[in-house]
């Protein structure tokens, strides 16, 4: 048991406050918004190649810096995109990626992406094709009529 002047002696213990990193999406997985610019960026040094970037003013007024993962986009100024966290380890200060495939934004999903398709919000043609074709194949249910019987009196 601790006595009162040993409480008196020990320091209050202060828990480390946690660190937010994406505070611009203030504790939201996701944020639309509308692009302001869109450019290339080169990596910092061991890499050399190009990747597009968009400026991005969030729905809460914040302007951020996004990443446009895949190979070409179509994405110009007044945009609408959704932004979630995540950076690409060669650009610096660029703390956030776009999404691919969202409704109601103007980054539609690549349609002929095969792999990574979660990342593009793409379906599973061939799962898809599948659950169609067997859909087609299963007989309806016939329903019985009912009769009518008509009594004259």
């Amino acid at each position: 048991m601790v006595t009162v002047t040993q409480l008196g002696k020990k320091k209050k213990r202060i828990r480390p406050k946690l660190k937010w990193k994406k505070l611009a999406l203030a504790n939201c997985p996701q944020k639309k918004g509308t692009c302001v610019k869109v450019y290339i960026l080169t990596p910092k040094k061991p890499c050399s190649a190009r990747r597009a970037v968009t400026r991005v003013r969030l729905s809460n007024k914040k302007i951020v810096t996004c990443h446009i993962p895949g190979v070409t986009h179509p994405l110009k100024k007044f945009s609408t995109v959704l932004v979630r966290g995540g950076r690409p380890n060669d650009l610096p200060a660029v703390k956030y990626r776009v999404i691919y495939g969202a409704k109601r934004t103007d980054l539609p999903a690549p349609h002929n992406r095969r792999k990574s398709r979660s990342k593009f919000g793409i379906k599973d043609l061939a799962r898809a094709h599948r659950l169609r074709t067997r859909a087609q194949k299963r007989p309806e249910k016939k329903i019985p009529e009912k009769k009518v019987v008509t009594v004259v009196v």
